[in-house]
Order: structure tokens, then sequence, then C-alpha cells
């Protein structure tokens, strides 16, 4: 990613001890006891380079080309007009556009002293996987200009599972768009996939939630330091996530303050540890869009759930469904997002396939609308459609008591999964069509048959 090798052009035996005060940070448990491919000191080494002021990936990645290891640039830095020699070096590697002296002396400055760096990172517990780690994740290995230092506390592992969804919006949602949110990512990570999101009130704290309380991993990828966690009324949330296998992440040292510039960066991250990016509510300025739009820079899928017109919590989703083009993917349904997603065993579906060719969409999987309902709704579902139609044969045969049938029924039957008659219940909507029973004629009207519908009087 770097245009070297993982220790160097000279390789992990040859490349040189950094000296000068300040310990080596512990091995091991940094990583979540996997094995790396970095050693200490060098890991050591990247950790100062990169938080020296100034230096970004591009520098970095300029630095790490000119001298192949980043022991070998602080030695450098270190050495007798070594800031004039980094300054060439790195527009040597560059094509002749090198970066400012000032950063080249903030990097002698750290090099020469690195306690104010790595001791507040020894301090504050969190472990460090850099780029030419094993445990970095892969999928963001893959975008450009990946972190070159990840701050982890929790397991690295859980950034690379199979599958991953980012799931974000607004942080001052409404009801609606808060319990979205939860039944897409509790839906989401009962199918193995990994929840990622920001860490933020509204949105991004409801799915997270909702993903530990499906027992399943989480990510959150934080706008600050790890001990200036932003908001502080999530630290019990962080704490959860940590403790369910999950991780919470940041490219930014402990004691970074988390700031305006801050979360554009870590939205790039949010998207770039996933397979797609749902956005499920957002308003004309949120910063949602901003990781909407990583995840197209990234070549990853796009899904945003829309709304109503008027309804300002949702405004941004609109406007970039109408300047995104075909790219942003339309939530048709929790169900359909899920086979999109190819979470459930069915090949993604072209999204525009129906506008473009006339012809309607195949069918959602049962799986797929059963997996997108509470458990005790799912169990109904499932026995219905398995030909326990009276609510005396779904007592027997789910082993739930009365009023708990009927509360599920009522439930399915609002979201127009059920309907009764003469007592008995069957699969309707998506649940009828997934369950391969046909669905009732609808006929189609013209434009004066829908206003004779909404205006009777019109109509006259």
């Amino acid at each position: 990613m770097l245009g070297v090798g993982r220790w160097g052009p000279r390789g992990r035996d040859e490349a040189p001890a950094l000296g000068g005060p300040g310990a080596a940070m512990p091995d091991g448990a940094d990583v979540g006891g996997r094995i790396t491919s970095v050693d200490v000191a060098e890991r050591d080494a990247w950790v100062i380079l990169v938080e020296a002021e100034g230096v970004g990936p591009v520098t970095f990645g300029r630095l790490i080309g000119a001298y192949g290891t980043a022991r070998g640039v602080l030695l450098a830095a270190c050495e007798p007009g070594g800031v004039a020699r980094l300054v060439e070096a790195a527009a040597d590697a560059d094509g002749g556009r090198g970066f400012p002296a000032e950063t080249a002396r903030a990097i002698a400055t750290a090099a020469a002293n690195p306690a104010p760096i790595l001791d507040p990172v020894r301090r504050s517990g969190v472990g460090v996987v850099v780029l030419a780690d094993d445990a970095y994740p892969a999928r963001l290995r893959r975008v450009a200009l990946p972190p070159p230092v990840l701050y982890v506390r929790g397991s690295p592992s859980s950034m690379d599972r199979e599958r991953a969804v980012a799931i974000v919006g607004t942080r001052r949602p409404t009801a609606i768009g808060r319990g979205t949110a939860a039944r897409i990512a509790d839906a989401v990570a009962g199918l193995g996939a990994t929840v990622v999101s920001g860490l933020a009130m509204g949105i991004d704290g409801a799915a997270h939630a909702a993903a530990i309380g499906a027992d399943a991993p989480t990510v959150a990828v934080i706008g600050g330091g790890h001990d200036r966690l932003y908001p502080a009324a999530h630290r019990g949330l962080a704490r959860r996530i940590v403790d369910g296998g999950g991780a919470v992440v940041s490219e930014f040292a402990p004691e970074t303050e988390p700031s305006r510039g801050t979360f554009p960066r870590r939205n790039r991250i949010i998207s770039g540890l996933a397979d797609a990016t749902v956005v499920v509510e957002a308003g004309a300025r949120s910063g949602a869009l901003t990781t909407a739009a990583w995840a197209l820079e990234q070549g990853r899928d796009l899904f945003i759930v829309p709304g109503r017109l008027d309804d300002p919590s949702v405004a941004g989703c609109l406007a970039f469904l109408r300047e995104g083009g075909p790219d942003a993917r339309i939530v048709a349904g929790i169900p359909e997002l899920l086979e999109d997603l190819g979470l459930v065993g069915v090949a993604p579906r072209a999204a525009a396939s129906a506008d473009r060719g006339g012809h309607e969409a195949g069918p959602t999987s049962t799986e797929a609308v059963l997996v997108s309902l509470p458990p005790v709704a799912r169990a109904i579902a499932r026995e219905v459609v398995a030909g326990r139609t009276s609510v005396d044969e779904l007592v027997t045969a789910t082993g739930l008591g009365g009023a708990t049938v009927l509360g599920a029924i009522t439930a399915l039957e609002v979201r127009g999964l059920l309907v009764e008659t003469f007592g008995r219940y069957r699969a309707a909507g998506a649940l009828a069509a997934a369950a391969g029973r046909p669905r009732p004629h609808v006929p189609r009207v013209g434009r004066l048959e829908r206003a004779s519908a909404r205006d009777p009087d019109r109509a006259a």
C-alpha cells in the first residue's frame, strides 16, 4: 500500500533499531493475541512518526517509500542535516513535491524525545495496529490512503470478519428512524455480519445497542482519542461494545480532542471498514452524508432509507438520492435490504432492474422476511407459513402464552404480514410472496381513478 514491503526494502533483520529515550510499548495484548509482522520498536516508530505535527497519510507514505522503515526515517531525522535530507528524500520519492521544512523539524523533535507521544499511549492501555501488521483490517487496507496507525480498544479481529455493514444517520433521529436503525442492525447482526458505526448519539447508538442485544460484535469508530471519548454519555456503550467482543477504534492518539475536522476523517474509516453503508435518517447537513460519499468513493455499496418529502430528518437522504444517481440504492424494506446485501444466500438483485426493464423483481425469500422480525413475531410467522393458522395451534406449536401469541399476531397484522379470515390467520404481503403464495390481484388504475379514491367529490 505504501510502495514497500512490510519491513522495507532492507528486510526486517537489517532494519535499524531506534535508540533514544522512551521504552518500547508492550507487545502481544495490543493486537488481541494475533501474530503480527512488525516488531515492537518499529511499531513505536510508526506511532512517533504519524503523530509528529504535519504528518498525514501522504507524507507518511512518501517517507516510508524513501527510507523503507519508520525507524529509518526517525534515525535520519536525528542526524546532522537530517531535516533538509528528509525534505529532499520525500521530494525524490514523490516527483519533487516534498513537504514543508516545519514538518521535517517536527519529525526530528519527536524522534529526539518520543516520550510525550508514547507515554500517553501506554497510559491509555489501547492497542496499536499499524498498516504493516497482519491484524490491520483488510477492507480498510484497500481504500486510498488508509490511516497508517489505528488505536484499538477491544478485539482487532472484529474489524476483519467476513461481512460488515455500516449503519449511520443523524444524531437527532425520529422514533421511527431509531427503530429502523435498530431493526436493520438486529437483522444484519443476526446473519453474522459486523455492525460498524460511529458511536454518536441517535442512529449510531441505536445500531450499536441492537447489535449488542443480538450478541454480535460491533465496531465503533470515534472522532477523537480514546481518553477524550465523545460523546461522554456513550462511555458505558463503549464498554459494552468491548465486552461483547467488538472494538472501539480511532486513528487519533488517546489524548486527541474531537473537533469539526476530525469527524470527516473518522467517517472515511466507518465506510472503509464495511462492505456496504446504510444511511437511515440524515438531515440536509448531516455528517452521515459524508460517510455516504466516502462509501461511493471507496467503491462500496450504499443504501439509503427514504422518507416523507416534507420531513427535515430525511432531507439529506432525499437530496443524496437525487444527486447521487444510480450508485445510491433505496432501502425498500429490511428483507429486501438483507438480500441486496447478500446476507441470506440469495444473489443481490440489481436495484434498478424493475425500473429499467419494466419487470417485477423476484420474490423475497422467506428467511429474509423472518430474520427482520423480533423473535416472538418471527416464531409465530414461521408457524403460520408452516400451516398452523389458529391461535390454539400457534400456542401449542410455540409453547407461548395466549396473550403473547395474540400480541405477536397484532404486530404482524400491523406490518401487513398476516391477515385474519374467520378466526384463521394466513400470510400476507411480503411473507405471502416469500412463501410462494399468490398475491391478490390489484388492478391498475389511471389518474382519474386514483384521484377518485383520494377525493370522491372530485370524481363526481
